[in-house]
């Protein structure tokens, strides 16, 4: 069985989603790594001609980016006037 260098950039970019999306719990930086392989998985999707694949993988990035600046964001610390 012989794969060609698309479908093995496809097998590393699931692979990474499927990895990346079990470790998320473990560290912030598991979230970004998602929102990148999805990414690669959208790059994949577009360069076999599936682009509902492409396109639902690019939607899923932003999707994990936006998750991700919100568990990386500090916590807004308001100061508590007394009046």
């Amino acid at each position: 069985m012989s794969f060609d260098r698309l479908t093995l950039f496809g097998l590393l970019a699931v692979s990474l989603m499927l990895f990346t999306y079990a470790m998320e719990d473990r560290s912030s930086w598991y979230v970004l790594g998602f929102a990148v392989a999805c990414a690669l998985g959208s790059v994949y999707g577009f360069l076999q001609g599936a682009w509902p694949f492409g396109l639902v993988e690019a939607i899923w990035s932003v999707v994990a980016v936006r998750r991700w600046c919100l568990v990386v964001k500090p916590p807004s610390h308001s100061p508590i006037t007394a009046e």
